[in-house]
């Protein structure tokens, strides 16, 4: 998937995983999955995808800010 977000392109093609996480079983309504990117330029985005009821009802991107990754490491 490939998002704009203020004139950046955030891309998991030429990005770079560095973690994953799940949240529910397969086929919950209410489960998702996070995955942590970095782009080449260095930034760090998540893509979300869940069920209907989940966070992530559909596919998307998130930016995040590079103070943010740690935490969000240590409690994904």
């Amino acid at each position: 998937m490939k998002k704009i977000i203020c004139k950046k392109e955030y891309d998991t093609e030429t990005a770079t995983l560095v973690k994953k996480f799940t949240s529910g079983a397969l086929g919950d309504p209410a489960g998702y999955e996070e995955d942590l990117y970095q782009t080449p330029e260095g930034l760090y985005f998540v893509y979300g995808v869940g069920g209907e009821t989940s966070k992530y009802p559909t596919e998307d991107i998130q930016r995040m800010a590079k103070t943010k990754v740690k935490d969000w490491m240590e409690n994904h």
